[in-house]
């Protein structure tokens, strides 16, 4: 084993233990935070951080085989649904009021009262 051999597993390997523990703090945070949009923000930013971290390392293992692909398409996947559930989400639950109150300064989902 070469040297490169070495220093690619050891950074495969702090790359997979980083994005478990981006993904663990995602998973608390969504246990701890009071209401849905809070919740929605731990389940998105960090989870789909720490998911390409461990995709990364993961690929940087399997270097040369054929299921490296199918962790990038894992991981283009996750990048392009993840931002849309978290819009859908999100707006779902400002419109069923499920926010705590005093979080947005400007309304601009209201309704307008100009008729």
């Amino acid at each position: 084993m070469s040297w490169f051999d070495t220093v690619l597993r050891w950074v495969s390997c702090v790359l997979i233990l980083l994005g478990s523990a981006f993904a663990l703090t995602a998973a608390i945070g969504i246990v701890r935070f009071p209401d849905t949009l809070s919740r929605m923000h731990a389940a998105t930013k960090p989870q789909v951080v720490g998911l390409i971290m461990i995709l990364i390392g993961a690929s940087a293992q399997l270097r040369g085989h054929g299921n490296v692909w199918m962790l990038v398409l894992v991981g283009l996947f996750t990048l392009v649904t993840a931002p849309a559930v978290a819009h859908l989400i999100g707006r779902t639950a400002y419109r069923e009021q499920r926010g705590r109150d005093g979080l947005l300064l400007i309304n601009e989902l209201g309704d307008d009262d100009r008729e």
